[in-house]
């Protein structure tokens, strides 16, 4: 029953700068756009890039929580070379965070973040 992701929405005060830096870093196409949101299509799964000022009323009562507090989420994406997919990340102008590092979970990783500080990680299967 609840197993099944269909979008992850995510908050940004400059919906532009977002559309700017997912379409740099991402090979993911658009599903919708208006003024206020970008969705885009990931194998699987879209990811809402919505302004900010439009998602008080997806999370009512609870408030926005703002950026500067921290992170508090972490997308993960699966990849066959992270040190070759870090590679193209720093060709596109992205700084990480951290990584690549070899995880005692039995995954290398890499990190970085949107212009909203949300952050993305890189994964690869050890074998």
């Amino acid at each position: 029953m609840l197993n099944s992701v269909h979008v992850i929405t995510l908050f940004f005060e400059d919906v532009a700068g977002a559309k700017t830096f997912y379409e740099r870093v991402f090979d993911a196409p658009v599903v919708y756009e208006d003024e206020d949101s970008l969705v885009l299509g990931f194998s699987g799964v879209m990811v809402n890039l919505l302004k900010l000022g439009s998602a008080p009323e997806l999370v009512e009562p609870n408030a926005v929580a703002p950026a500067k507090d921290g992170v508090s989420v972490l997308l993960t994406i699966e990849v066959q070379d992270v040190d070759g997919v870090c590679q193209v990340l720093r060709e596109h102008g992205v700084s990480l965070l951290n990584g690549p590092i070899d995880r005692p979970w039995g995954r290398r990783t890499a990190a970085f973040a949107d212009p909203s500080g949300h952050v993305w990680e890189v994964a690869q299967v050890l074998d």
